[in-house]
């Protein structure tokens, strides 16, 4: 968004808003409620302690294996218009001062894809949780694996399944926040089995996309079909949050399930 406009409408509604407003309303529509999408640095800067955040992994890049037509060239635009390497931005940063493993996808970014580099990502930031005894905190969004990579990214659904399976193993807390959109391979893999499901209101969250879905000769869905508050009401989240709630939501997650790791620590010491 240029934050030199006094205004701009509401992608939802289509009501116009003061720029103002909506950035101190955390991109969120005073009109209609509705969750505009946040880059991952900007969900990183409202979510963590300031000045908290470091960000690891930052060597990784994708690869080509299959010589995929234009891929090399939509790939090196993403990077240049904004400014990350892949769709996932990860590394180590505190909220209300305990430290977290966190990892943040970036839709803007080949529509948060997930190949080689992604699936890497989230992986290490498991398995960091894991090793270092800390909270991992996953904000997912994304259109499922990058058909670019073929099977490659397809592996990722089974490599970071394994890792959350590691923090499961060590007792360290696993927290996936599902914001818009959570689809595909990303939600059949590491997303779904997190301890805690948190999703943003009126999330897309699904497998197969509507026109997927048509094409299947499914035809008649409710009319929040594929929604947060549709999945929420079949028990696959544990909480819808609204995006002011969500760093206080977290924090109380974090020491509530995790309060015991720091106490380790603290003994330790």
């Amino acid at each position: 968004m240029d934050k030199s406009q006094a205004f701009l409408q509401c992608t939802n509604c289509k009501k116009i808003l003061f720029s103002v407003e909506f950035e101190q309303n955390l991109r969120v529509c005073s009109h209609c409620g509705h969750h505009h999408r946040l880059n991952a640095r900007t969900r990183i800067a409202w979510t963590f302690d300031e000045g908290s955040f470091t960000e690891l992994d930052t060597d990784l890049r994708s690869q080509d294996p299959l010589h995929f037509p234009e891929y090399e060239d939509k790939r090196s635009q993403a990077e240049a218009k904004n400014g990350v390497y892949d769709s996932i931005v990860c590394g180590t940063a505190r909220i209300d001062d305990m430290p977290v493993s966190l990892a943040v996808a970036d839709f803007a970014f080949m529509g948060g894809s997930m190949g080689s580099v992604a699936g890497e990502k989230i992986t290490r930031t498991l398995e960091r949780a894991a090793d270092q005894r800390m909270p991992a905190i996953i904000f997912c969004a994304s259109g499922g694996a990058r058909m670019q990579e073929g099977l490659v990214s397809l592996m990722q659904m089974a490599k970071t399944t394994a890792a959350a399976a590691k923090c499961a193993e060590a007792g360290v807390p696993y927290i996936a926040i599902f914001t818009d959109p959570t689809m595909a391979g990303v939600l059949a893999s590491y997303a779904s089995i997190a301890d805690v499901i948190i999703a943003e209101p009126k999330a897309l969250v699904g497998f197969a996309g509507a026109r997927v879905a048509k094409q299947a000769g499914v035809s008649k869905v409710p009319d929040d079909f594929q929604t947060a508050e549709f999945v929420f009401k079949h028990g696959m989240l544990d909480r819808i949050v609204p995006r002011r709630e969500l760093r206080n939501v977290l924090a109380t997650l974090c020491q509530t399930l995790g309060g015991h790791l720091l106490a380790r620590e603290g003994n330790r010491g």
